[in-house]
């Protein structure tokens, strides 16, 4: 049995380093003792630190376990010390896990099939095909309970021959185990076969929120949160609702109807806006056309390259034999287009490549339409020349 087995709640140790070796590209050392627990089960391994080194993960070899570093550690003996941080939010996760899997068995009839202990939320997965708002806060509710009662949380090392004769949750025991089986029990609520680390009473679980679910494999994805995080979650929710606030200049009770509101009258605009685009590049190609230029030539101030597009297939289609050079210059940076109609038979591919060559740019498209972004504009006169030497 490892520290961490025995007291949970310990953060320092002084430990010997049995071996340091390498494992793809990593160093790790194995000591006498540890008090960080390595991942598995569903929980992630701790952090920590031996003497100035980091402990980035921690993985369980066989019989031995792994503490892989940042560099290389000291000589001799040295203090090892757990991110209490990290562990603490983990046994409340954990340690919740067990009593949503307990009692949703237990009270709805849902088992659990796999555990997954996230960064910012966790989640199991059940058996359940389908599960409706009205049973997660039933459920909700029923741990809520559990956690006020501050039920003892307490963990057990039993004979394989005592296991056979308890009534234990178990979803099977890890592959190659053998010796004794570890029983973490919640008073009067679960005993589950788990070697994770887990808080001494359901009321340091502080709280628990279902997120919600999702389908999955034939059963429901389940979301939750608990202890620190419900409070790190709500703050952040509350941040995130003062902003929309401010922004739309109303109450929580009414943002949803503001922002319908102007989520509306945004999409007219939008179709207002693409309308008179639309309108604007007709406008611009019937005056290119009315021109009698040889090569079509426009540059457009503060317009995009979907402009220049609409323009292109304006010329495009309105047929006839002259090839155009359409530019423009915003925001979003400089773009240019070069096209013809079909009927002036060119293929202007390898126009196209050495108009984006004059600008810096790059360019690509079909024989008829070249398009692309350039670095700078200041030779249109030589693309231009390179279209009339086309013609």
């Amino acid at each position: 049995m490892f520290a961490f087995d025995s007291d949970p709640y310990r953060t320092e140790l002084t430990v010997a380093v049995i071996r340091v070796a390498a494992h793809d590209a990593r160093t790790y050392v194995v000591l006498d003792d540890t008090i960080l627990y390595p991942e598995g089960g569903g929980q992630p391994a701790d952090h920590g630190w031996i003497g100035a080194a980091t402990v980035v993960d921690v993985r369980r070899c066989g019989d031995e376990i792994r503490h892989y570093l940042d560099r290389p550690p000291g000589d001799g003996d040295a203090v090892l010390r757990l991110d209490w941080e990290r562990r603490f939010d983990h046994m409340q996760q954990h340690t919740a896990q067990h009593l949503i899997t307990a009692l949703a068995a237990d009270e709805l009839g849902w088992q659990t099939t796999s555990f997954h202990l996230g960064a910012t939320e966790s989640d199991i997965e059940l058996d359940a095909p389908d599960i409706t708002d009205d049973d997660l806060r039933r459920l909700e509710e029923q741990v809520a309970e559990r956690i006020r009662q501050a039920r003892p949380v307490t963990s057990r090392e039993v004979s394989p021959e005592t296991f056979q004769s308890l009534e234990v949750r178990t979803r099977g025991l890890p592959r190659g185990h053998h010796g004794d089986i570890r029983l973490v029990e919640i008073d009067g609520v679960d005993c589950n076969t788990c070697g994770g680390t887990h808080v001494a009473s359901t009321a340091e679980i502080e709280s628990v929120v279902l997120l919600g679910t999702e389908s999955r494999r034939g059963g429901t994805r389940l979301h939750w949160i608990a202890g620190g995080r419900v409070r790190r979650r709500l703050h952040q929710q509350e941040r995130h609702a003062a902003a929309i606030r401010h922004a739309f200049e109303t109450s929580d009770e009414e943002v949803v109807q503001v922002a319908e509101a102007k989520l509306g009258r945004l999409k007219e605009a939008e179709r207002e806006v693409k309308s008179l685009r639309a309108s604007l590049a007709q406008q611009a190609a019937a005056g290119l056309l009315a021109s009698s230029d040889t090569v079509l030539d426009a540059h457009f101030d503060d317009a995009d390259a979907g402009f220049l597009q609409l323009v292109a297939r304006q010329l495009v289609n309105a047929g006839g034999h002259r090839a155009a050079l359409l530019t423009a210059e915003g925001p979003g940076g400089a773009f240019f287009v070069v096209c013809a109609p079909r009927e002036a038979g060119l293929d202007l591919r390898p126009a196209g490549a050495r108009v984006a060559e004059l600008f810096g740019g790059r360019g690509g498209g079909s024989p008829e339409l070249i398009q692309g972004k350039a670095a700078s504009l200041r030779r249109r006169a030589d693309a231009k020349a390179v279209l009339l030497a086309e013609g």
